[in-house]
């Protein structure tokens, strides 16, 4: 097999696709693709089909657009939750942070993102539409805006707050015990549990 059929084959557009997922750079797609190569038939035909398995059983809960198996979430479909209260998060990963935590027993609203202009990432690309349109079929009573502490994530909060003034809710965040510049999924338990204790009004 030539080098030319290599470059031009699957191997290079497994590396393109491996190049797609985030924070994936091209020479750590090309040291995966590498990997795949190696690796038995029988552990490629396992990553195939656990992929499969996602995208055919996985899907976005209706209500808050977390990540489920289930529509309603879990979360969303439990009684004892705390519907008076919704907390705004970036991705699903922070959901499981908070989780973990239990020290939160109210619901979520998973944005899938931040407000990044650098990315070509607008408000239209997020689900703040749908949080808008679940502010005037609930009654409400705190928002808790738990966006990363970095700039797209305090430029997010910032815009999200001017669009909930209307509604004459209660909005706060996460005290900053959260390092600046940080990701919720990576913070540690006692950390986000006392930064959703001590959190603040907008």
């Amino acid at each position: 097999m030539s080098s030319n059929t290599i470059n031009n084959g699957p191997i290079e557009r497994l590396v393109t696709e491996l190049h797609k997922l985030p924070g994936i750079g091209p020479k750590t797609a090309q040291r995966l693709a590498y990997y795949l190569v190696r690796v038995s038939k029988d552990d490629a035909s396992k990553l195939a089909d656990s992929i499969n398995a996602v995208k055919e059983k996985i899907d976005f809960c209706s209500a808050c657009f977390d990540i489920t198996e289930n529509d309603p979430c879990p979360i969303c479909s439990n009684p004892n939750r705390d519907k008076t209260r919704i907390c705004v998060v970036e991705e699903p990963l922070d959901v499981r942070a908070l989780e973990k935590t239990r020290s939160y027993t109210g619901t979520y609203h998973v944005l899938h993102g931040v407000i990044s202009p650098m990315n070509d990432i607008g408000p239209d690309d997020l689900r703040i539409d749908d949080l808008l349109r679940r502010m005037k079929l609930l009654e409400v009573e705190e928002i808790i805006i738990a966006t990363n502490p970095n700039v797209e994530g305090e430029a997010t909060a910032l815009y999200i707050q001017r669009l909930l003034e209307p509604f004459e809710v209660k909005i706060t965040r996460p005290a900053r015990g959260l390092p600046v510049g940080g990701d919720l999924e990576y913070a540690d338990e006692i950390t986000l549990s006392r930064a959703m204790e001590g959190r603040q009004p907008f």
